[in-house]
């Protein structure tokens, strides 16, 4: 009976791979959630592109939005090819698993056939009473008796196995169809995704030949940018400063010992915990916005349309809806709130030796001393004339710059 023991390896097999299944559950699920995720980046990429698209003369802060939608688009494509592989092994295995039923009924069925044909020899009453009393002696009666007997419900077993094999295959076959049709349907989306990522891309080669268009502007705008850097970089520098001498000095006069770099924050133990809270958390720290995306990198990078100009932030840039409000990552207090040409109002606030600079706001809702915690209302960010809302963000430990990318969670 190998077509049997066959059959039960195979439903073995089928019921073991718990943990492969498992993984590839949450594998799914992990690329539902990106699939949700990009959808929401690219409904909201939409939002304020046509925002800044309402000015008619192209922008940077266009670009940026374009950019924004590009990256998506990659990451929805990648999705998708990512489900077809794991279909693709889907469809594998459930086809291994049809060819062994098929193969197991092939052989079950033959094996029927024999048991028939064996029987047909003693089809009749006669024949059986015949083999039976043709004993020598009682035992061996007994013994033909009890092998009619299982001979019997051997073929009864063996046309219930038959049915069960090919109740399996019939399952299996279906699966298999949809599968194959769930797998024609993703070929047919990524298709099309590829389809809007190359209309993306000529988009965005369109509208850096307008801007291109547009040279001395943009490098009088990248001038005004890298003065507005500086005089907020000299501001911040002087208040961080200031904020590590009145330490030293409350420290002091407080009567107790201060040690180590002149150029950190002397912390009260209240401070210190929020410090290491703060420091705890990175990575995972609030948005300074409830949604955007980072248009303008950490560091020094090359201008998106001027060749050979070089661009450098102190922070990142988070393009956003008008309107939008920043908001603060972390519990801390309000250390300053400035004016700055160029970058607007700005409002700096103190997280024990970590600070956290809010920039290019129209209003500000906050005043110096006051307490905020986390995600608590900063003021509103500034719209330009080109449409662009963005918020230029920035963290320092204590006179050190720090990629925010680094310690705020993704989107």
């Amino acid at each position: 009976m190998k077509a049997l023991y066959r059959f039960t390896l195979l439903l073995l097999l089928l019921s073991l791979p718990l943990v492969t299944y498992a993984q590839k559950a949450k594998s799914k699920a992990q690329l539902e959630k990106e699939k949700k995720e990009n959808l929401n980046r690219i409904k909201e990429a939409n939002r304020i592109l046509q925002q800044t698209a309402k000015q008619k003369q192209a922008s940077i802060g266009q670009l940026n939005a374009i950019k924004e939608k590009i990256v998506v688009q990659q990451g929805v494509i990648e999705n998708i090819s990512r489900e077809l592989n794991l279909l693709e092994s889907d469809v594998q295995e459930t086809e291994g698993i049809v060819g062994a039923l098929q193969n197991d009924l092939q052989k079950l069925k033959e094996e029927y056939a024999t048991m028939v044909y064996a029987a047909s020899k003693t089809a009749n009453s006669y024949n059986k009473l015949m083999f039976l009393f043709a004993s020598d002696s009682f035992n061996q009666f007994a013994r033909r008796l009890s092998y009619l007997q299982q001979y019997s419900e051997s073929r009864k077993k063996q046309v219930e196995l038959i049915s069960k094999v090919q109740a399996a295959l019939n399952g299996q076959l279906e699966v298999l169809a949809s599968k194959r049709e769930q797998k024609k349907s993703l070929l047919s989306q990524h298709l099309s995704e590829s389809k809007n990522l190359k209309g993306l891309q000529q988009q965005q080669n369109t509208m850096i030949s307008r801007l291109s268009q547009q040279e001395s502007q943009l490098k009088k705008e990248v001038a005004e940018r890298q003065q507005a850097v500086r005089k907020l970089d000299n501001l911040i520098a002087d208040i961080v400063r200031e904020e590590i001498a009145r330490a030293a000095r409350a420290a002091r006069e407080a009567g107790k010992e201060t040690s180590g770099s002149p150029n950190k924050v002397t912390l009260t133990p209240e401070a210190a915990l929020i410090s290491s809270s703060f420091a705890g958390n990175r990575g995972r720290l609030a948005w300074p916005v409830e949604r955007g995306f980072v248009s303008q990198k950490f560091g020094r990078h090359n201008h998106p349309v001027l060749k050979g100009v070089v661009v450098e932030n102190r922070g990142v840039d988070i393009q956003t809806a008008q309107g939008a409000t920043a908001r603060a990552i972390f519990e801390g207090k309000v250390l300053t709130v400035a004016s700055v040409p160029g970058m607007n109002n700005i409002v700096m606030v103190q997280h024990g030796e970590y600070f956290t600079v809010y920039a290019k706001l129209k209003t500000v809702s906050v005043k110096p001393g006051q307490d905020v915690k986390l995600k608590d209302p900063i003021g509103t960010v500034y719209t330009n004339s080109d449409g662009t809302t963005e918020l230029q963000f920035q963290i320092w430990k204590n006179s050190s710059n720090m990629d925010p990318e680094g310690w705020i969670a993704k989107p």
